[in-house]
C-alpha cells in the first residue's frame, strides 16, 4: 500500500500527516490510515481536529451528488439529486439571466481560506474573466485583514510571521496579544514550551484566562476593544523610561515623532483606567520586552477583529518598531493566521480589491501584468468591488448581486449579525454553494454542488510562515463528486471563456507563478518538484536560484524608501458600548475541538463527544447577579438578536464580559457587523449585550436559519 505525505485540512499550521490506504469499514468508501508526519512545523504532533480529519472523508452526511430545488425557483421546495448537467445548465440560465438584466456585477463569488492557491487564483480569474464582474471576495475579510492592512501600511509586506514558526522557541520574551494557540492550534504549543523550558518569559493579552494563559509569567486582562489604548500605553512607558531603540528609529525607520507625541496623552494612570490593567503589570511589560530579549510581539484575531482593528494592529507595531525588535533573530512582529490557507488566499485574487501576487486591483501596472498573463486586455478587467460583508449587505438590491455562488464558505454561520445573513440570502434570485457537506447555508441554496475534500485533491498552500507547501491526493473522490478546479473550468466553459482556464493544479500553479512574478507575494521561483525537495519553500522566491525568504526584514523593508513606518493611532470606543440596556461585553473565540463554522468538525463524533454544545463563559459574580447557575441555559441578547447556550462558571473572565465560541449557529446572531474602515473587517470581538437565565428544554443556539432569521 502506497502512504502519501499531505497536510492537514484546518488551521493554518498546516501539519504534516501521512495517508495509507486500508480496508474500508463501509463498503463502497474509502479506508484509509491517517498518522502525523515529521514535517518542519509539527514535528510529529497533531491536535484532536488533526487526528480525527479522516473521519469526514467517508462520512455519512457526504454530499456525493449536486442538490437542486425540486420546483426551481421555488426555495421552500425540497432539495433533490441531480445530474451535473442540470445543476449545470441551471446555474449558466441564472448568471445570464441576471447579467442581461442587471449587468456583470449582478453575478459574484464568495470564497473560503480553506481553498488551495491554485483554487483562490482561479475563483479570481472566474469571476474577472469569465463573469467580466467585480463582485468577489471571501471568508478572510473576517480574519485577517486588519493585520495584513496594518502590516503593508508599516512595513510594506503582509506574511502572517516573517520568521518561521520554530523561531519562537529561541525568543526570550513572548508577548500574545488576543491569541490563544493552546485551542486553536495546539501542535504550536511545542515551541512555547520549549522556550518556556529554556527560561523565556511569556506575556498573554486576553479578557479570559485561556490555556495559553495558564502557562504565562503574566496575564493582562483588558476590557475587550481597549487593546489599542493598552499598547499606545506600553510606549508610553518605553519612552519615558529610555527604553526605545534610538539607533533603530534613526536608521530604519520614518514617522516616529508622529507617534512618539501621540502616546504622550497614554500615562499609566489612564491606561489603568481605561483597560482595568494594572500599572505594575505594564510596566512590567514594557521592561520585559526591552530588557529581555529577544523580544516578540504576535497578535491575533482578539486584537484585531474590531472596528478599529487596523489601527489596534498597527499600535502593536509601533511598539515593536520602537523597541527595535524588527527584523532582528528570533525577535519582530507577526501575526498568528487563523484558516489552512488564510495566507495564500489573500494573496492571489479572491480579495475584491486584489490581483494575484497581492497585487491592487486598480493599479494599471499590475492590471497590464496580470492581464498579459491572462491574455485579455486590462481594459476588460473590473474594477475593484465590494468588501466581504459590504457584499453579503447589498444581495439581492438594486446594485447588489443577484446571483452569488459561494465556495467552502459557511456564512450563515460564520459572519457577523447572521440573522440580516440569512435574509439578504433569501433576497437573490439565486444562490449556489460548493461545499462538503449540507451546511446551514448551503440549506438555503437553488443549487448545492459536492465538492471534493483534502485529500482527494493536488495543490498548494501557504501556512502561517508563508511557507508553501504541497496538499496531495492519496484517493480520488467519489465517482459524482468534482473538484472545485473542474467546476470552475467546465462552467468557464459553459460560459464561452474556457480557453482562459484549465483545471489540472500543476499548470495552474505555473501560471500563477507567471500571474504573482514582480508583486509583493513573489512565487516566481517555486515549483511543485522544489516544494517536494525543501518541505516547503517560504515566499517571496523571485527565481528558481533564489532560496526563498524564511526571515523578513533582516536588510530593508519593501516600502518606498525602504524604511519602516511610524503611523499614529488613537483609541477609540469600540462602535458599540456596553449601557443600561445592554450592559456587558460579549466577545467570541474558539474551542479546542471545533474549527470555523463548524460544518465539518461538529459531525466528527470524538469532538462532539469531548464538546457537544457552545457554552457562554461567565465570571462567577455576574452569574449570582442573575441567579445563574454552572450549566443553567441563559439568553445572551444584543440589538441584532438572541441566542441560547449553556453557561459554564469561570473566574478566569473579566466580571463585565461573556465569551462565546463562534463554532455554532447563535454567537453570530449578536455580532455587530460594523466594519473597519481600513480593512472593512467587522467587530466580531465586542458587543453591547444582556444576559438571563432561560427555561429549561428551549434550544442551545439559534439551531437553523429560520430561528436566526426571526430573531
Amino acid at each position: 500500500m502506497t502512504a502519501t505525505q499531505t497536510h492537514c485540512p484546518y488551521c493554518a499550521l498546516q501539519c504534516g500527516m501521512t495517508l495509507t490506504p486500508e480496508i474500508p469499514l463501509r463498503p463502497g468508501m474509502p479506508g484509509v490510515r491517517l498518522e502525523p508526519a515529521e514535517f518542519p512545523v509539527n514535528r510529529g504532533g497533531l491536535c484532536a481536529k488533526g487526528f480525527t480529519a479522516a473521519d469526514l472523508l467517508d462520512h455519512t452526511d457526504r454530499l456525493l451528488t449536486p442538490l437542486v430545488r425540486k420546483e426551481p425557483g421555488n426555495r421552500d421546495s425540497p432539495l433533490r439529486e441531480a445530474s451535473w448537467e442540470e445543476a449545470y445548465e441551471r446555474i449558466v440560465t441564472a448568471i445570464r439571466t441576471s447579467q442581461q438584466e442587471y449587468g456583470p456585477d449582478s453575478v459574484g463569488c464568495f470564497g473560503g481560506g480553506g481553498l488551495t492557491n491554485e483554487k483562490a487564483y482561479t475563483l479570481g480569474k472566474f469571476v474577472r474573466v469569465a463573469l467580466r464582474s467585480s463582485a468577489i471576495d471571501y471568508n478572510g475579510r473576517f480574519c485577517m485583514s486588519s493585520a495584513a492592512t496594518a502590516a503593508n501600511r508599516a512595513l510594506g509586506i503582509d506574511r502572517g510571521l516573517p520568521f518561521p514558526l520554530a523561531d519562537v522557541a529561541e525568543a526570550r520574551t513572548v508577548l500574545l496579544v488576543g491569541a490563544n494557540p493552546a485551542d486553536a492550534m495546539p501542535p504550536s504549543m511545542q515551541y512555547l514550551d520549549t522556550g518556556r523550558a529554556n527560561g523565556a518569559k511569556h506575556i498573554v493579552v486576553d479578557p479570559r484566562r485561556t490555556n495559553t494563559a495558564n502557562g504565562a509569567h503574566l496575564h493582562l486582562q483588558p476590557l475587550p476593544g481597549t487593546d489599542l489604548a493598552l499598547a499606545n500605553g506600553l510606549l508610553h512607558i518605553a519612552i519615558r523610561e529610555g527604553w526605545v531603540d534610538e539607533a533603530f528609529i534613526a536608521a530604519r525607520t520614518e514617522g516616529f515623532a508622529a507617534v512618539k507625541a501621540a502616546t504622550n496623552a497614554y500615562w499609566p494612570e489612564r491606561v489603568e483606567r481605561m483597560t482595568g490593567v494594572p500599572e505594575t503589570q505594564l510596566r512590567e511589560t514594557v521592561r520585559l520586552l526591552a530588557t529581555e530579549g529577544p523580544s516578540m510581539i504576535l497578535t491575533a484575531r482578539g486584537a484585531e477583529q474590531h472596528s478599529n482593528g487596523t489601527n489596534t494592529a498597527q499600535a502593536w507595531l509601533n511598539l515593536a518598531l520602537a523597541l527595535g525588535l524588527v527584523g532582528k533573530p528570533f525577535s519582530g512582529y507577526g501575526t498568528i493566521t487563523g484558516q489552512g490557507n488564510g495566507q495564500g488566499g489573500r494573496e492571489h485574487g479572491q480579495k475584491a480589491d486584489q490581483l494575484p501576487g497581492y497585487r491592487r486591483l486598480d493599479d494599471p501596472a499590475a492590471r497590464a501584468h496580470v492581464a498579459s498573463v491572462w491574455g485579455i486586455d486590462p481594459a476588460e478587467l473590473p474594477q475593484p468591488g465590494r468588501s466581504a460583508y459590504e457584499m453579503i449587505d447589498a444581495l439581492g438590491s438594486d446594485a447588489g448581486v443577484k446571483t452569488l455562488w459561494i465556495l467552502a464558505s459557511n456564512i450563515v454561520v460564520s459572519a457577523p449579525h447572521s440573522g440580516n445573513v440569512v435574509g439578504k440570502l433569501r433576497q437573490l434570485d439565486f444562490l449556489v454553494v460548493s461545499d462538503i457537506f449540507r451546511s446551514e447555508t448551503a440549506e438555503l441554496a437553488d443549487v448545492v454542488l459536492p465538492t471534493a475534500q483534502w485529500a482527494e485533491e493536488e495543490g498548494t498552500m501557504t501556512n502561517l510562515e508563508g511557507r508553501v507547501i504541497r496538499r496531495r491526493m492519496a484517493l480520488p473522490p467519489p465517482p459524482m463528486v468534482k473538484s472545485d478546479l473542474t467546476v470552475l473550468n467546465e462552467l468557464a466553459g459553459l460560459l464561452g471563456r474556457g480557453e482562459f482556464f484549465t483545471d489540472e493544479p500543476e499548470a495552474v500553479f505555473e501560471e500563477l507563478r507567471r500571474a504573482s512574478a514582480g508583486g509583493i507575494a513573489d512565487y516566481a521561483g517555486i515549483s511543485y518538484q522544489r516544494i517536494d525537495e525543501e518541505q516547503g519553500v517560504f515566499w517571496p522566491c523571485p527565481s528558481e536560484e533564489h532560496p526563498g525568504t524564511p526571515r523578513l526584514f533582516a536588510d530593508g523593508f519593501p516600502t518606498a524608501s525602504g524604511r519602516a513606518r511610524f503611523i499614529r493611532v488613537d483609541h477609540r470606543d469600540p462602535a458599540e458600548v456596553p449601557d443600561k440596556t445592554f450592559p456587558y461585553v460579549l466577545t467570541t473565540g474558539r474551542n479546542m475541538q471545533q474549527y470555523q463554522s463548524g460544518t465539518q468538525t461538529r459531525r466528527v463524533r470524538a469532538l462532539t463527544v469531548a464538546l457537544p454544545e457552545p457554552r457562554a463563559e461567565i465570571h462567577p459574580d455576574l452569574a449570582r447577579r442573575h441567579g445563574i447557575a454552572d450549566g443553567d441555559l441563559v439568553e445572551l441578547r444584543s440589538r441584532r438578536g438572541a441566542a441560547t447556550l449553556r453557561a459554564r462558571l469561570s473566574d478566569g473572565i473579566r466580571p463585565d464580559t461573556v465569551f462565546a465560541p463562534f463554532h455554532w449557529p447563535g454567537a453570530n446572531a449578536l455580532t455587530n457587523p460594523a466594519l473597519d474602515p481600513h480593512s472593512k473587517m467587522p467587530a466580531f470581538k465586542a458587543c453591547a449585550i444582556a444576559i438571563s437565565r432561560a427555561p429549561e428544554g428551549i434550544p442551545v443556539s439559534a439551531a437553523s436559519p429560520e430561528e436566526m432569521v426571526g430573531n
